[in-house]
């Protein structure tokens, strides 16, 4: 144990160790609902690194984490090898950067099947049905009662529970005609409808 914790707080290790540190304690609160996994997609472009599709979160994680283990490894190699001296240095400086290079390279390796995981467009809500067009499925609308058909941007349609206004005394939503969905309601989970 003593000879691990001896790698572990050596250089270049003892840099990767801060930040998996940090790492560590991002996901500990991330758990417990403190900061969200995506906090910080828009801060940073991870596509122009090629570690894209997944949140910067889960990649700069995979990097810190893959740093600090292939420095680990390398630190222990150089300690088996009987490197010392100013050759030792040298090469503790040179394993930094590899180090950093090999755990992009295998992050970028590991995040292409995670990616799927994590699609960039959400998915279809409730709200996108606010501004269209409706027909009418049931004999009557009211402020208790009604349903309507509707039909998504991708061509698939829905039925949905739809509600008249007492204060509408425009023409009568009827089974058949055409309505517009103008508001949503999350609490009764019903859209407001209008004659169209």
């Amino acid at each position: 144990m003593g000879e691990f914790l001896d790698h572990v707080f050596r250089f270049p290790t003892m840099l990767f160790t801060a930040a998996l540190v940090v790492v560590i304690c991002f996901w500990l609160m991330a758990l417990v609902g403190a900061v969200g996994h995506d906090s910080f997609d828009t801060d940073l472009d991870s596509d122009a690194l090629g570690l894209g599709g997944v949140p910067v979160a889960v990649s700069a994680s995979l990097v810190i984490a893959l740093s600090w283990t292939l420095s680990l490894i390398g630190s222990v190699l150089l300690t088996r090898l009987s490197v010392s001296g100013g050759l030792h240095h040298l090469l503790a400086a040179v394993l930094l950067p590899v180090a950093v290079l090999g755990a992009w390279r295998l992050t970028r390796w590991v995040i292409r099947p995670l990616a799927a995981l994590f699609p960039d467009e959400p998915g279809p809500s409730r709200i996108d049905f606010v501004g269209r067009t409706c027909t009418i499925r049931t004999r009557r609308v009211d402020e208790g009662f009604g349903q309507a058909e509707v039909t998504a941007s991708d061509g698939s349609t829905a039925l949905v529970q739809v509600r008249r206004s007492g204060l509408d005394v425009t023409a009568a939503l009827a089974l058949g005609s055409t309505g517009l969905l103008y508001a949503y309601d999350e609490v009764g989970e019903f859209f407001w409808v209008a004659p169209y």
